[in-house]
């Protein structure tokens, strides 16, 4: 980026960004001082500046290696496979705190009414487990289904003071189809398992995990011919009568196995599949087993054989495909946050990353440019300069990624709930955005008195 100090010094505090529909022909939203042009909400816009886009970063061979790191070294990553197969009364206790603790804040259902300790009581002993000398046994599984990471075992929706129904305070994150999990214990209802993925410890819904042998689990995770969903969220073929391998849906980053060309039939559920992907999908018996059944993801759905390499260009790319899609807080609305964008554009390059924010830029791994409290903002904008494309920018609850610049400003494209700049007039403008969206870096504030930039505490490069 060139020439971003001298500009910036002078108008950090003034630029404004208008975010409103127009005409299509007028091809741009904003000021003259700050505008999100309608060529800038184009992948081909950012691609078209990158100079040797198609440079893989990181080997297959140093993504494994990453990973491997990540489980070993980083306490927000984990093989599900490794965990302890059996655990002490005081262990199981342990994990199930670790996720379940009652709030320290108030919080409230949606209509209003505030919950009390008879009702955290009520989640409480749905958690209880008997005690037993010999140890709770471990189970593992896959998921089969897009299943919601919840803090207690309820589908209640719970908000905070503010009573934004868009925010489930219950809701932690979500797994994939295919996703491993060791399941540690049941609610006393039967109704949720609590469950270690790859990333996340939390209750989910027992209907959502299949119970299969560990080494059948690890069979399916490592199979070295598999697919890799690179679209938003693709779909296998409709079949009739057939509801378990369905019009399932498949959000990027999930990775199945292709069956083998010897065992695909010349016709497979009423069609020939020759111009599909034959893949093992996960589905569950009804008495909660696992069952390995065909499906067809048509060639012309937006998947990839195998990850697709790390390069910018495929940063980009993956990035635009959330475009437009609504924030869900924790995977929540069937969507994802600002950690779930981030992280599932990664984990289609077969990269793990932590599920929260702060644990991504708070925990050292790839490349960390940390800022305290009391660098200058100079500091931080000569840094910013330095940004390539697919950097990760932290401040507190909230990770953006680096686009490119424009007449010396940096863009990001981001998960983002809420809007707020200084308006032409030097007035705090405060709205929303509540969906993937490219905006400019320097306008954005938190509030009257700290910008993005003033709380930026780290700039992460995967490498």
């Amino acid at each position: 980026m060139k020439n971003l100090i001298p500009m910036t010094l002078l108008m950090i505090s003034a630029l404004s960004i208008t975010i409103s529909p127009v005409r299509a022909e007028q091809q741009k939203w904003g000021s003259d001082v700050m505008r999100v042009s309608q060529t800038q909400l184009q992948a081909e816009h950012w691609l078209e500046k990158l100079q040797g886009s198609e440079q893989v970063l990181m080997t297959g061979v140093q993504i494994s290696s990453h990973n491997r790191a990540m489980v070993e070294h980083n306490r927000f990553i984990s093989d599900p496979l490794l965990t302890h197969e059996v655990l002490s009364d005081k262990q199981l206790n342990g994990k199930i705190h670790l996720i379940s603790k009652v709030p320290t804040s108030a919080r409230y259902y949606i209509d209003g009414r505030k919950l009390t300790p008879n009702d955290y009581a009520t989640y409480q002993d749905n958690m209880q487990f008997t005690p037993t000398e010999q140890g709770h046994k471990v189970e593992y599984g896959l998921i089969v289904k897009r299943a919601a990471m919840r803090t207690f075992p309820t589908d209640d929706r719970v908000l905070n003071s503010g009573m934004d129904a868009d925010l489930d305070r219950f809701q932690e994150s979500a797994l994939f189809p295919g996703d491993a999990v060791a399941i540690l214990t049941r609610s006393q209802d039967s109704q949720w398992a609590l469950v270690q993925g790859f990333n996340y410890l939390a209750w989910t819904r027992v209907e959502n995990v299949a119970l299969a042998s560990k080494e059948q689990v690890q069979t399916f995770t490592k199979a070295a011919d598999f697919i890799v969903v690179t679209g938003a969220k693709v779909f296998t073929q409709y079949v009739p009568e057939q509801a378990a391998v369905s019009e399932q849906q498949l959000d990027m980053s999930v990775r199945l196995p292709l069956v083998t060309q010897n065992e695909v039939p010349n016709a497979l559920y009423g069609q020939n599949p020759y111009a599909n992907y034959v893949v093992w999908l996960p589905t569950r018996t009804t008495q909660g087993q696992l069952s390995l059944q065909k499906a067809l993801i048509g060639r012309s759905q937006d998947v990839h054989l195998g990850y697709l390499p790390f390069t910018k260009a495929n940063v980009i790319t993956q990035g635009f495909k959330f475009l437009g899609e609504r924030y869900g807080w924790g995977h929540d609305f069937n969507g994802r946050d600002c950690t779930g964008f981030v992280g599932e554009i990664y984990r289609s390059f077969g990269i793990l990353m932590p599920r929260n924010s702060g644990d991504q830029g708070g925990t050292a791994y790839g490349i960390d440019h940390h800022f305290t409290k009391t660098t200058a903002l100079a500091d931080k904008l000569a840094a910013i300069e330095q940004l390539e494309v697919g950097d990760l920018l932290y401040i507190p609850g909230h990770v953006m990624l680096y686009l490119g610049e424009e007449n010396g400003q940096p863009f990001v494209i981001h998960d983002v709930k809420g809007l707020a700049y200084f308006d032409d007039k030097n007035r705090l403008y405060k709205g929303t955005l509540n969906g993937v969206s490219v905006t400019p870096l320097l306008p954005l504030r938190l509030s009257v008195k700290n910008s993005y930039v003033d709380r930026l505490y780290n700039i992460k490069r995967i490498r």
